[in-house]
């Protein structure tokens, strides 16, 4: 029997990871962590018998403890001090932003595998990150539908033989347009094919999560970034192909349903059974894809720009995105001004080299701080 921690619970990959150990007689979910949904979590807690949560908002995390007589863990710290005495196996981290680097490193230091929803603990801790993880000889088991897609094809791979990496991206709700102005958070947060929180549904609409999945993916595998490509595929059915160095390619596909990538993480190296449709090609109809429009949607070039800079200039791509997607998420920020105030922090701050995750923490507040002023200036205000 696994045990598992799950980092996130009350949002997306949380909700399917419990209906995915719901139909696992193998999986054993020890502890929980959510940000403010304190009712929702203490909820699950009580429907899987689970003792121990930890709930990030201080004031939610009281309210849990006035309702539940389990035990409640508080803040950033308490997550990751759920994660370092839960006695897991198995940490599934789908906190949201960079708030999931720390009980990233926590899980690792400690020798628990991880099974990684959290695309910010690479983008930001890149190096540092699978440093640890190769001198703690931990395994890192990728989540998203895009990586687990990969991870799949190239360890069916032999050495030497993968060429490039192709990440697919469905080209969210304004795919096609070139004319973003005027528009509102409720038509960003329409996403065509996924149902995902707010800041990811976001960033896919400005293609940043592609960008963010390109750093990843160049941590996870090894792979420079002139080996990654980024392919629009609205359909969402080939979720990650590889071309070989016989010229073959290889294509991992099927229906959009996260459940797949999650139960694949979490039963690894076996497969389980999953109740979601067999793909059936003729009912699919056309495959279509295209190139990304990297000049409507410049974030994908910000990301890629950055992780060739590599250092600290992820960290500060993240930490600006997180901060100008709130404020457009608030009403106070256009749609287009995104991109201008990832960009324009990233020109303020000089890359350096990481030499310990405090510097990174350093480095995104330091960005924090400047997208903020950046912000509130004429140049980007609504």
């Amino acid at each position: 029997m696994t045990k598992l921690v799950i980092l996130g619970s009350t949002g997306s990959i949380g909700e399917q990871a419990l209906d995915v150990v719901s139909a696992s007689e193998e999986l054993s979910v020890v502890a929980l962590a959510a940000g403010q949904r304190w009712e929702r979590a203490v909820e699950q807690a009580r429907d899987h018998g689970i003792p121990a949560i930890a709930i990030a908002d201080a004031g939610a995390a009281a309210a849990a403890r006035d309702a539940w007589n389990g035990r409640v863990l508080e803040g950033d710290e308490g997550i990751r001090e759920l994660v370092a005495t839960s006695g897991a196996d198995l940490v599934l981290n789908g906190i949201v932003g960079s708030a999931g680097l720390g009980p990233t490193v926590v899980a690792l230091s400690g020798g628990i595998e991880l099974a990684l929803a959290n695309k910010e603990s690479l983008v930001v801790g890149g190096d540092l990150v699978t440093a640890l993880a190769e001198a703690t000889d931990t395994r890192i088991i990728p989540v998203d539908s895009e990586h687990s897609a990969l991870f799949q094809l190239v360890n069916a791979e032999p050495p030497g033989t993968i060429e490039r990496l192709v990440l697919t991206a469905s080209g969210g709700p304004f795919r096609g347009r070139t004319d973003l102005a005027g528009i509102t958070p409720e038509e960003a947060l329409a996403h065509p094919t996924w149902d995902m929180g707010g800041r990811i549904t976001i960033d896919c609409a400005t293609l940043m999560n592609k960008g963010f999945e390109m750093i990843e993916a160049h941590h996870l595998f090894g792979t420079p970034y002139g080996r990654i490509d980024v392919v629009v595929h609205p359909q969402s059915i080939i979720h990650g192909l590889v071309h070989l160095n016989d010229g073959a390619s290889l294509a991992h596909l099927g229906y959009p349903d996260m459940r797949v990538p999650i139960s694949y993480a979490l039963h690894y190296p076996d497969r389980a059974d999953v109740d979601v449709p067999t793909l059936d090609l003729a009912t699919a109809g056309e495959l279509t894809f295209g190139e990304a429009d990297l000049e409507t949607f410049a974030c994908l070039r910000l990301a890629r720009e950055a992780g060739e800079a590599g250092g600290t200039a992820p960290c500060v791509l993240n930490a600006a995105d997180e901060v100008a997607v709130s404020a457009f998420l608030e009403g106070r920020l256009p749609f287009t001004a995104i991109p201008e105030v990832v960009e324009r922090t990233l020109d303020a701050i000089p890359v350096t080299v990481p030499g310990h995750f405090e510097d990174l923490y350093a480095v995104d507040a330091e960005a924090r701080e400047r997208a903020r002023e950046l912000i509130q200036t004429a140049g980007v205000a609504p």
